[in-house]
């Protein structure tokens, strides 16, 4: 068991031990050769011999708790500070001054280097793997993309727009003759006035090119029938009628470019892909389709396939029903359906283009008016 008691004992008795020695060193000093200035010269083997004497004290002493090693705090020889055999490092110097602080310090100096080095880069030293872009959907990687994005150019309207677009197959001649697409319809409209036609197909033709002939009376039909088309005007009444009905009224014929640009058909006044309504062909009024521009539309439209397939029916039967070519009216404004959109919806380029031998010169005014490409010609009727 430990006491208090022993512990003033064994301290007790170490101290009047080195006052002992501490006499017996200076009694041993004051035989030491001393300098010039009177100071006592040191002796290396003194020092050795004291070392060796307080060893001694303290191996006899087994209960001491604490004992410091003596140092000289000075060279007797030189004057100088005599250096530590234990020099503390820089390291616990910092630890003693800061604690565990001392330890986070490189931590942070490590996380901050690499954060100014990976904010510092130049783009084009980033990993795109992984990336997310600004609205934050993941990005391919290092692989090339299979398909891209082609923006469509915007079409300017005040250029040449007769163009066939470029697009898909279609056939170029047919047999020059037409078969009747099976068939019949309900009277549309409330106007005094009924016109019957049959809707048919020029023999020969590919039908992968245009969905086959039921693909084709379906459209025509249904365009006719809208109250945007001409029955709108409460002014005519039609009717879809078979190939049994004597005598229609004119006939709705989608036609090979050949067959279309025959003299006898619609000519080629206009060297563009064109449709036209040609009376009395062989006994028969025909409204001439033109298989190129059912396939591949018109530069005016863009892309929109369904617009221009509705107006070039309603703009050829709008001839049937005894309609004109006009220009653009209001600047801006809907096309006129009885404008030769097809061509352009610019008064002054279709005006060039009819202002040629065989065409239908005076009709569109070149005043710089451009409208906006329009299907119907009664726009403003409440469908039914």
């Amino acid at each position: 068991m430990w006491h208090s008691g022993s512990v003033d004992r064994v301290t007790e008795g170490k101290r009047h031990e080195g006052q002992r020695s501490q006499r017996a060193a200076r009694q041993s000093a004051s035989s030491y050769p001393r300098d010039k200035g009177g100071s006592t010269r040191y002796r290396p083997s003194a020092q050795k011999n004291g070392e060796r004497s307080r060893q001694g004290a303290r191996r006899r002493v087994t209960a001491e708790p604490l004992a410091a090693s003596w140092q000289p705090t000075e060279d007797p020889e030189r004057g100088e500070p005599a250096p530590r055999t234990k020099k503390q490092s820089r390291l616990r110097a910092l630890i003693s001054t800061y604690g565990w602080r001392a330890y986070a310090l490189p931590i942070l100096l490590v996380i901050t280097a690499l954060v100014v080095f990976d904010t510092t880069r130049a783009p084009d030293e980033t990993s795109t793997t992984g990336n997310a872009d600004s609205s934050g959907t993941a990005v391919a990687g290092d692989s090339p993309p299979v398909a891209s994005e082609n923006p469509a150019e915007p079409v300017d309207l005040n250029i040449p727009t007769a163009e066939l677009p470029k697009g898909g197959k279609f056939s170029e001649s047919g047999k020059g003759t037409w078969h009747v697409v099976p068939g019949e319809g309900k009277k549309v409209g409330d106007g005094p006035q009924l016109f019957t036609y049959t809707i048919e197909v020029e023999d020969g033709l590919d039908s992968a090119s245009f969905a086959g002939d039921d693909g084709f009376a379906e459209m025509v039909e249904s365009t006719l029938a809208n109250p945007w088309s001409w029955i709108g005007g409460g002014e005519v009444t039609l009717q879809r009628v078979g190939a049994d009905h004597p005598n229609p009224d004119f006939r709705v014929s989608l036609t090979s470019p050949d067959t279309t640009h025959r003299p006898d058909v619609c000519g080629g006044s206009i060297p563009f892909e064109t449709s036209c309504y040609r009376r009395d062909l062989n006994g028969e009024n025909r409204v001439i389709i033109n298989l190129a521009r059912w396939v591949r539309g018109a530069k005016a439209w863009g892309g929109d396939m369904t617009g221009y397939r509705q107006y070039a029916i309603n703009h050829e039967v709008g001839h049937a029903l005894g309609n004109g070519h006009v220009g653009c009216a209001d600047n801006d404004g809907l096309a006129p359906v009885m404008m030769q959109q097809t061509f352009g919806v610019a008064n002054d380029y279709v005006a060039r283009l009819n202002d040629t031998p065989g065409g239908d010169q005076g009709t569109v005014p070149a005043d710089g008016k451009v409208c906006k490409v329009n299907a119907w010609p009664n726009p403003q009727a409440q469908p039914r």
